[in-house]
């Protein structure tokens, strides 16, 4: 009798966990650069996943959040955990573009929806389930280079992150764009993420006489590049990307990055936004949550992308869980499909309109030019 008494909950627990009850469960995979270099970046994205609800449509989520400490290689085994252990039914993955490169090929090969948290250049299956949350390099190349052929410039270096992904993207999209502008794209002088001095890069580019010069980096790296051409007299006008605008990229920066031309989403200076924007409002929504919980001034437009992320996940898990339950592979592709279908999602870097052949999903409004005034920044165009 004992024996039955002791063998019975068992059946039941067994008999539970191969219901459906286990499998309402959606399991969401984060891995993020929270420490390392790129923690300037990965940082704000791991304090937004602390916003996220814990349940949606009434089923219930279970955000496993892994730190990559910067390395690809540790991305890899995050997904990997979360692919075998876990079995997640989507990915938030990558704070750089090694990162997302060392997730997108698992992701594709087991079929699961994937948030690039970085730019990248992907093509079939990758393609496929990668959802890429930052702007796109070309349309964000665009205002930079019609800024710089209003100013009459006619020659564009480049000092940034190279060989690195990040750094390749930019140059073949400048390589490929400079042109129609009447610009001539180069020197390309190329740093490591965790150099600290460019002081060779930066007497080569002086030497060069470039009317204006892009860094191609991330928060304390920019601000460094970009202080060591200013402090070394360059007289050009100095352009950073959407990988640059930060709290620390102005602190570490400090005067010599005044007056430097930034491309950046609209969530870092929403509140300079007409009302009419789109992002006005959910930007809004972000700022203050974000704030309240970390402190006045701490908003970085890096965690923004993680924020969009889960803003188009939860349109589109309540269309998936029409057609299959969490925990299944036709549950990831209803997923994979929804988020591909869903229309005029409104997130803090603008508006996504995924596509078969447009896995970015943005137009003009993802987009400002800002300008670093007087150690803050100033939208000079929306």
């Amino acid at each position: 009798m004992k024996i039955k008494l002791s063998i019975k909950p068992l059946v039941i627990a067994l008999s539970l966990l191969g219901s459906g009850a286990v499998l309402a469960d959606i399991n969401i995979g984060v891995s993020l650069s929270a420490t390392g270099p790129g923690a300037v970046l990965g940082g704000p994205q791991k304090n937004t996943t602390q916003l996220f609800p814990t349940s949606i449509a009434g089923e219930k989520i279970n955000w496993i959040v892994l730190d990559d400490a910067s390395d690809p290689t540790n991305t890899a085994k995050n997904v990997a955990k979360f692919l075998t252990e876990n079995k997640v039914d989507l990915l938030m993955s990558g704070t750089t573009t090694p990162g997302v490169m060392a997730t997108a090929g698992p992701a594709a090969d087991s079929k699961t929806p994937l948030m690039a948290l970085a730019p990248n250049r992907l093509d079939g299956e990758k393609f496929k389930w990668t959802f890429t949350m930052p702007q796109p390099i070309g349309l964000m190349a665009e205002p930079l280079l019609e800024h710089a052929k209003s100013k009459g410039y006619k020659t564009l270096g480049f000092l940034g992150y190279h060989p690195d992904a990040y750094g390749e993207v930019w140059i073949k999209t400048l390589e490929s764009m400079a042109g129609k502008y009447g610009i001539t794209f180069g020197p390309i002088e190329g740093f490591a993420r965790n150099d600290t001095s460019v002081a060779g890069q930066t007497l080569k580019l002086l030497a060069a006489k470039t009317d204006a010069v892009i860094v191609v980096a991330s928060g304390s790296p920019a601000a460094m590049a970009h202080a060591a051409l200013a402090e070394r007299g360059y007289k050009g006008q100095i352009y950073q990307t959407h990988g640059a605008p930060s709290p620390v990229f102005l602190k570490n920066g400090g005067k010599s990055i005044e007056g430097g031309i930034l491309v950046a989403g609209p969530v870092l200076e929403w509140e300079q936004l007409p009302d009419s924007h789109p992002s006005k409002k959910v930007s809004a929504e972000y700022a203050n949550a974000y704030e309240a919980k970390f402190g006045k001034g701490s908003l970085s437009s890096f965690g923004g992308h993680m924020w969009d992320a889960w803003a188009i996940t939860s349109r589109a898990i309540p269309v998936a869980l029409k057609k299959a339950k969490p925990g299944t592979a036709e549950f990831r592709a209803a997923l994979r499909d929804a988020i591909e279908s869903e229309r005029e999602i409104a997130g803090v870097h603008g508006v996504f309109n995924f596509s078969p052949t447009d896995h970015s999903g943005f137009d003009a409004r993802a987009r400002v030019l800002l300008q670093v005034q007087n150690g803050a920044f100033k939208v000079i165009s929306k």
